[in-house]
């Protein structure tokens, strides 16, 4: 297999022996990996290529990756895997606010950083499904999946590919609970943590672009201590 066949992934990291040992541990299993050790030359590079992944650290001198992160979502919806210092929370919690699809702390283990790459490449590579013919509609929200387009009053909302992912399973399960584990499991590929926020704060990203007031929602409810559905009002513990 050569390199045009292989995923293509960039790494931007100031840890330069990491990084070397990234690509010889991805290149064999199918990615071709390009190095990028500043941000400012990383966003450059994210902005200048076409890839199916970028490998982005939080903590870099100079231009950091919540920085890099931030102008990449201007301009492009590449998937991205933020790697943060083990405990920082508060990193991982900023990074998936501006756009990032996944986090890993950076004591990761190899198995680790290649199933979390193979989920998110995956998503933005995904085939339509034969049914995904017909858009899916709410209200004046209407997704179409086999386009990959989500459009709020005609106006094209700009998604991240695991945002898009949250939205669909929503709206094909309308006017029924998708719990946090079934959201994590299927969007993001990895076993549910009852500790882990992350579903918390896409659901959040995507309320924000949907312009939906989580206190009185229109779209996407909040279904106390099981997890969130779309669709018709509810009463009760609903909000």
């Amino acid at each position: 297999m050569n390199s045009n066949q292989k995923r293509r992934i960039l790494m931007v990291d100031d840890d330069r022996k990491l990084c070397a040992l990234v690509r010889d541990y991805l290149d064999p299993l199918g990615f071709h990996v390009d190095l990028r050790h500043a941000g400012d030359e990383g966003l450059k590079q994210a902005l200048a290529e076409k890839y199916d992944a970028v490998i982005l650290d939080v903590m870099m001198p100079g231009m950091d990756g919540i920085e890099v992160l931030r102008e990449l979502r201007k301009k492009s919806d590449v998937p991205v895997l933020m790697l943060t210092a083990l405990g920082e929370e508060s990193d991982r919690i900023v990074g998936l606010e501006i756009g990032a699809d996944d986090y890993l702390p950076k004591t990761f283990s190899s198995r680790e950083l290649l199933a979390r790459l193979r989920a998110v490449t995956r998503r933005s590579l995904r085939a339509p499904e034969p049914s995904a013919t017909t858009d899916l509609v709410a209200g004046n929200l209407r997704v179409n999946v086999a386009s990959h387009v989500a459009l709020l009053d005609d106006t094209s909302l700009e998604l991240t590919a695991l945002e898009f992912a949250i939205l669909v399973s929503l709206m094909k399960a309308k006017g029924r609970v998708k719990t946090r584990e079934a959201l994590i499991e299927e969007v993001s590929e990895r076993r549910f943590d009852v500790f882990d926020r992350s579903i918390d704060v896409h659901i959040s990203s995507l309320r924000k672009k949907l312009l939906d007031d989580p206190r009185e929602p229109k779209f996407i409810r909040t279904v106390r201590g099981v997890g969130y559905t779309l669709g018709e009002p509810l009463t009760g513990d609903a909000r």
